[in-house]
């Protein structure tokens, strides 16, 4: 009788309530956590290659006019590298499209590298050019587009 006159005074106090609650708790708790463990047990049983890699393709362009510029930027948008051949293209032309995809590229976090004599490489940000510590693509002038377009 003690026992029961002491759940009703606990009770009312708000007290009984609130260990029922945390054994509801801790039984909600060790369920989820056997989920868990259950659900882990599985995955790991999974084997995921992680070199399963699309194979990535090259565009190369040899724009004629400065309208071509664009599709040479939609290519970089597509986190597709680009190789820009301005070998045949007049001076002022060349350089004008090196500056548009040059700007589209910095602006996509790309990075772009002189090849050969009005040669370019343009690549987005998911891929990195490996180049070689020598300076010699720059002319004396220091500019990459001096050597386009000369005939």
């Amino acid at each position: 009788m003690a026992k029961k006159l002491m759940d009703k005074v606990l009770s009312m106090m708000g007290f009984e309530d609130e260990i029922t609650e945390e054994v509801v708790e801790e039984e909600h708790v060790e369920k989820e956590i056997d989920r868990f463990e259950e659900s882990r047990s599985r995955r790991g049983a999974q084997v995921i290659s992680i070199h399963s890699q699309k194979q990535m393709k090259v565009v190369i362009l040899e724009p004629k006019t400065f309208e071509e510029s664009q599709s040479i930027a939609d290519q970089l948008k597509n986190r597709r590298p680009v190789i820009v051949n301005l070998e045949s293209a007049e001076r002022h032309l060349a350089k004008r499209i090196v500056d548009f995809v040059s700007g589209t590229t910095y602006a996509l976090n790309g990075s772009m590298q002189k090849v050969g004599n009005g040669i370019f490489l343009f690549v987005p940000n998911n891929v990195d050019i490996a180049r070689e510590a020598k300076e010699d693509t720059l002319n004396e002038k220091g500019l990459l587009w001096s050597a386009v377009g000369q005939k």
